[in-house]
């Protein structure tokens, strides 16, 4: 490989200083127009690219945002794959095959939020370290992206209290889903509670007094899931319904984990209505109804939480909370980098608005 072209040989073909080009590439308009062109024909002529890692420790920045999450909510739908094959003249060109009618979920609250996230830190100039910690229980993997970025957006209660405060000190954090909790860091949330209460009380004005009512709830730990329980347990309390008439049931907010819970559910009998915390599990709890023969929405309600792409393609389609998925993702990296700008700023919380749709699922025919 030849020699990589340096800063120097673009200083050397241009006739000017290091300082020089250095202001060309970072601010050209602090050049005289005839010398900011002659650096960039010299820079065109060599094909020099700056290096980053030199830019890095120059400015004490390495350019790159971090965003840590515990895990993608499909990752247990995607099939193993294997490229690697002994007889590569036995992978098949094509395969027939009749479409099954199955709607594949492409458009998940996690990648909708990433989605974003890599739209703004593109805009500003940053690139995106992407960091995965399903089976991670030491935070191994969010540690090691704490030294390699300059700021860092985690999924709320994803990272222990305690690691979170250690990286903090180090780099700056913004807590993307959760309510703050007397802590120092930089917010990007949603109304969960406030929402899910009045979808609640939607679902309570379809079904008849003394109607049986379920609650597919979230992990035990997760901030978003425990809002949307109290939303849900607030709206339940208005209605003057007793605990005896609802049924609460745990999934991990994957599609899975909703069919499991439902399929628990009727054993004790069909509720009138099911809330699920998002959208997935509300997908799930539809498989389980229908293949029991009940159907959605003359013998059960159901609602979900995210307003997801499937949601919307489901038969029937889910009455939902749709999520600004995109614009969390792009607001989290707005605020980070509001944050390097401005460290000594105080702790900001930005909420974004939700939207309540109303659906097939929820509409009990008269």
């Amino acid at each position: 490989m030849s020699r990589s072209v340096t800063v120097y040989d673009v200083a050397a073909r241009a006739g000017v200083s290091i300082a020089t080009v250095s202001r060309v590439l970072r601010s050209p308009d602090a050049v005289r127009a005839t010398t900011r062109e002659r650096v960039r024909e010299a820079v065109a002529e060599l094909g020099y690219v700056p290096s980053g890692s030199a830019r890095g420790l120059a400015e004490r920045r390495t350019g790159v945002l971090g965003l840590y999450f515990p895990g993608f909510d499909a990752a247990e739908e995607a099939p193993d794959l294997d490229v690697f094959v002994d007889d590569p003249a036995s992978v098949p060109t094509f395969t027939l095959a009749h479409d099954d009618g199955e709607v594949h979920p492409t458009s998940l609250f996690l990648d909708e939020v990433l989605r974003g996230a890599e739209l703004e830190a593109w805009k500003r100039g940053f690139v995106l370290m992407i960091g995965v910690g399903r089976d991670d229980p030491d935070r191994s993997t969010v540690r090691d992206m704490a030294g390699r970025v300059d700021g860092l957006v985690v999924l709320a209660r994803s990272v222990p209290d305690d690691v979170l405060a250690r990286l903090s000190r180090r780099i700056p954090v913004v807590v993307l889903s959760g309510p703050p909790r007397g802590d120092d860091y930089d917010h990007v949330t949603v109304s969960n509670s406030e929402a899910m209460a009045e979808l609640t009380r939607h679902v309570l004005a379809q079904v008849p007094e003394g109607a049986r009512v379920a609650f597919l709830a979230g992990p035990e730990d997760s901030p978003d899931g425990g809002q949307r329980w109290e939303g849900f347990s607030q709206a339940v309390r208005a209605a003057g319904i007793g605990t005896d008439a609802v049924t609460v049931v745990r999934g991990d907010f994957t599609r899975e984990s909703g069919r499991r819970a439902t399929e628990g559910l009727l054993v004790g009998g069909a509720p009138d209505a099911l809330v699920a915390a998002n959208d997935q599990m509300a997908l799930g709890a539809i498989d389980v109804l229908r293949d029991a023969g009940l159907r959605v929405p003359e013998d059960v309600l159901v609602t979900g939480f995210d307003g997801i792409e499937a949601a919307a393609l489901s038969r029937p389609a889910v009455t939902t909370i749709r999520q600004p998925m995109i614009d969390l993702g792009r607001a989290a990296v707005q605020v980070l980098a509001r944050r390097l700008e401005h460290p000594d700023a105080p702790p900001a919380v930005v909420r974004l608005p939700l939207q309540i749709l109303l659906r097939e699922s929820s509409q009990r025919p008269s």
